[in-house]
């Protein structure tokens, strides 16, 4: 499966002449996941070539303005382009009062389906192509990391392993195949490896959203092929990144080393920088495979 992962913000809070706020979209099987959706988004979204009439998923790592605030504009403008399919967003509590109060004031009710979720850790959706979990992250206020991973399978049914082992063909079948044990009228019991091929890993991204340095995101992020961590200070301002829930170069190359990704990409960088040739350098010191997100930027992903 090919995966596009387009980077549509890059700054931290204050948007640059260069840098949108934060969001940032991934491209699979014909479907669209929007993380992060900072004032703004609709623009860059278009401005991808992408259409906003597209099936799409929104997770939103936590309620500051620079990551929510252009949520009331594209469903508006999801209005006005006829929008059919439903629109799935997640995020922490607070989220559906945030977007019901505005829409309702600003009269943009979306006049398609608008699902909005509330979540904590764990898992946030699985199906047949894409799983997404979550965890609590370190920031200011409740801020969700996001686990990706798109293309994996249980592995491959083998109908002939089956046989073998006396799974009449039907809704047995199908229940191995899901990745769940069944019992025979004889009473054994056969357990999905035993009729399965190899598993497929199918491919990781892993966002943080806002965060300091925290430690839980190395098993989170473990072997990702993709690992997007927010580095908004040089490490010349490690403490103030602390003190503000956010982290800085050396922190995300640390995250990403422990975790042994296979590529860093930091984004989130504070207006001070003119550009991003200082944190990246610190990055590279700690995990060679680094570079700083550039808007509009894309990564193409294959499992």
């Amino acid at each position: 499966m090919n995966v596009k992962v387009i980077i549509l913000g890059s700054a931290g809070g204050l948007p640059t002449p260069d840098r949108s706020l934060p969001a940032i979209l991934i491209d699979y099987n014909g479907e669209l996941v929007l993380m992060d959706c900072g004032e703004g988004a609709q623009r860059q979204i278009m401005k991808a070539g992408y259409s906003l009439c597209r099936r799409m998923k929104v997770l939103i790592t936590h309620l500051h303005g620079d990551h929510v605030f252009g949520l009331p504009g594209m469903i508006q403008s999801m209005n006005l382009l006829n929008r059919i399919h439903p629109l799935e967003v997640y995020g922490p509590k607070g989220l559906k009062e945030f977007i019901n109060k505005v829409v309702e004031i600003a009269k943009c009710e979306p006049k398609f389906e608008l699902i909005v979720r509330e979540i904590s850790e764990g898992d946030v959706l699985s199906s047949r192509h894409i799983k997404i979990n979550g965890i609590l992250t370190e920031h200011s206020r409740e801020n969700l990391a996001y686990s990706i991973i798109i293309g994996s399978s249980l592995g491959k049914f083998i109908p002939e392993k089956a046989k073998e082992l006396g799974v009449p063909e039907g809704p047995l079948w199908g229940i191995l195949k899901s990745g769940k044990a069944i019992t025979l009228e004889n009473g054994r019991i056969i357990e999905p490896k035993e009729v399965l091929g190899e598993p497929i890993p199918g491919i990781k991204i892993v966002y943080t959203g806002d965060t300091r340095y925290c430690e839980r995101l190395i098993d989170f992020a473990k072997e990702a092929d993709l690992l997007i961590h927010e580095a908004t200070f040089a490490s010349d301002l490690s403490e103030r990144a602390y003190e503000e829930g956010h982290s800085t170069a050396e922190d995300a190359a640390k995250i990403a080393k422990a975790a042994k990704v296979k590529k860093l990409i930091m984004t989130h960088i504070s207006s001070r920088y003119r550009d991003s040739k200082t944190l990246e350098e610190e990055a590279r010191k700690i995990f060679e495979n680094s570079e700083f997100a550039e808007d509009f930027r894309t990564y193409d992903l294959k499992s």
